[in-house]
């Protein structure tokens, strides 16, 4: 029997502890971050039934990007690709329990089958923010603040990133100002969507074979287009008033999925080492209606760790981390485990984290164990340390050393 490969499946990832504390403190920022804006926490399987999918998606996501299977029972069944229509039903499910309007959450991972590259893998985690409830542009402005204040929580700044918006309404009305019918539409808004990832003149002759004119070039002609960008307009005007200065209209915004019926958005880094979306959202006030009853207006955006990330990178606002205990107990024999045992129970109701020595080294090689393993603190516990509850903590980045009683090591090593 040949051995296992130890590689991972093609497009997803291991987490080794620094690099999942890495991501408990981007996800740990987050969270704080929504937490003062009133918003909770959500969460649900990644299985659904492959049809809430099917209903009211992205096409080509659903044909062609989506690991459905099915069932033991025969169902068929679908690993989340996006976590939306899951808040949909989750909502429809109990919309008359349920508090209007909500302010919900989520870090779900999400799977889609795509080509591995720089920005998308085949399993990723996912902020979603959603607030429901709420019809008007407070709504919409409330959203696109949080989205911009996501970011400068790692301290971005405007400069850093450019919010731009358009809206799936202006979009269709400039369709039907080119006369074109419902398919033809479609199929421009898919184009369109795609238009960064083209070349200039593969987008040309594209749109060619759809249309002989380009909707967008009736925006400031036709009467009821330009009245949906002076909507937009005027909210990106009160993102002014706020201090947010890095909103701007961008016709071009479309977002893949058909269940959007109002604002679009989407949120780009302005580092030419790192141009590219960073994530996006939009109004989606029909989705819950799939699911029987009356709509319920909804608006939310979704924030992928990959892109969110390479982000933090570019701009070195990568949150400090890091997974290591903050204490090393050694141990100068075995006979001084029991004590050591003893030690860091005292310790550990202090709130400390500590790592025992369960080795037959010496001292000396603990030490090195300890720093080796990143452990900023080390001390042994011996005969000596065992009788008078004491401790002789030493950082080992200096080298200093301080005898201390247990009851003072954490406020020691949590206040140097």
């Amino acid at each position: 029997m040949s051995e296992l490969s130890t590689d991972s499946y093609k497009g997803v990832r291991d987490f080794y502890p620094l690099d999942w504390a890495l991501m408990q403190a981007i996800f740990e920022r987050l969270r704080q971050t929504l937490a003062l804006w009133g918003y909770e926490e959500y969460n649900a399987s990644p299985l659904e039934r492959a049809e809430l999918y099917e209903s009211k998606g992205n096409e080509e996501i659903v044909s062609e990007q989506t690991y459905t299977f099915e069932d033991r029972g025969g169902r068929r069944v679908t690993l989340r690709p996006e976590m939306t229509p899951t808040l949909a039903r989750m909502v429809a499910h109990k919309r008359r329990e349920l508090p209007l309007p909500l302010r919900w959450f989520s870090l779900p991972n999400l799977f889609r089958y795509e080509r591995p590259q720089r920005g998308r893998l085949r399993e990723h985690y996912q902020l979603n923010v959603d607030l429901l409830g709420v019809k008007d542009t407070k709504a919409d402005g409330e959203i696109i603040v949080i989205a911009h204040a996501l970011l400068a929580a790692f301290g971005a700044t405007d400069d850093d990133f450019v919010i731009r918006m358009s809206s799936r309404a202006l979009l269709d009305a400039a369709c039907k100002a080119a006369g074109m019918k419902a398919e033809a539409a479609r199929a421009y808004l898919r184009l369109l969507d795609k238009k960064d990832k083209m070349p200039g003149a593969d987008f040309k002759v594209a749109l060619d074979a759809i249309t002989s004119t380009d909707p967008l070039a009736l925006i400031e002609s036709d009467k009821r287009v330009r009245a949906e960008k002076e909507k937009l307009m005027k909210l990106i005007e009160a993102f002014k008033a706020r201090g947010i200065a890095n909103v701007v209209f961008d016709p071009s915004i479309v977002r893949g999925f058909d269940y959007y019926t109002g604002i679009v958005f989407e949120i780009y880094d302005t580092d030419p080492a790192n141009s590219r979306a960073l994530f996006g959202g939009g109004r989606y006030d029909d989705l819950v209606s799939l699911f029987g009853g009356e709509p319920v207006p909804a608006v939310g955006f979704g924030m992928g760790d990959v892109t969110l990330v390479d982000f933090l990178t570019t701009h070195d606002l990568l949150p400090a981390s890091t997974s290591a205990p903050e204490l090393y107990l050694g141990t100068p024999s075995e006979n001084d485990l029991a004590a050591a045992n003893g030690a860091a129970e005292m310790l550990r109701a202090s709130g400390l984290r500590v790592f025992i020595n369960l080795s037959a080294k010496s001292l000396g090689d603990q030490v090195k164990d300890a720093d080796r393993r990143g452990i900023p603190y080390f001390a042994a516990v011996g005969d000596e340390e065992k009788h008078s509850h004491t401790l002789r903590v030493k950082r080992l980045s200096t080298g200093e050393e301080r005898s201390l009683s247990l009851a003072d090591v954490a406020a020691h090593i949590r206040n140097a």
